[in-house]
């Protein structure tokens, strides 16, 4: 039996990183606002868009995909991994590691959930359209 995450156990510890680091505020916020920020924020703008009769969703698309496509927004490393060295130029090193730890779980999370989401969302809306 092949064990998983053993590379990722070890570049994690070798770059000084242990589990406790994921309970810190820094990455749980930064996380947070990838996952959970990115998506109510796109999706809602979206919809407000359309709600105002600036925008409309093209033919075929539900809002589910809608969605699922906002979820995916919280896969953000270049952006996330510039603004974060700017923010923590000035403070000691494990808090700058702690926002890379914040900036991979938030994107791994948006990833994983997103495709999750529009595996799920994407055989339901093709049906709809066979009707």
């Amino acid at each position: 039996q092949q064990q998983y995450g053993t590379v990722e156990q070890y570049a994690l510890t070798a770059a000084g990183l242990t589990p406790a680091d994921l309970l810190d505020p820094i990455p749980i916020g930064i996380a947070l606002g990838l996952f959970v920020g990115k998506q109510v924020g796109v999706f809602v703008f979206a919809w407000f868009a359309v709600f105002l009769g600036l925008a409309r969703l093209p033919a075929g698309v539900t809002w589910s995909q809608i969605y699922g496509a906002a979820i995916l927004c919280g896969i953000g490393f270049t952006m996330s991994l510039f603004i974060g060295s700017l923010a923590f130029e000035q403070v000691p090193a494990g808090v700058e590691m702690n926002d890379r730890l914040g900036i991979l779980v938030g994107s791994l999370l948006s990833a994983v959930v997103g495709y999750l989401f529009l595996k799920a969302a994407l055989p339901a809306a093709t049906e709809q359209r066979q009707d």
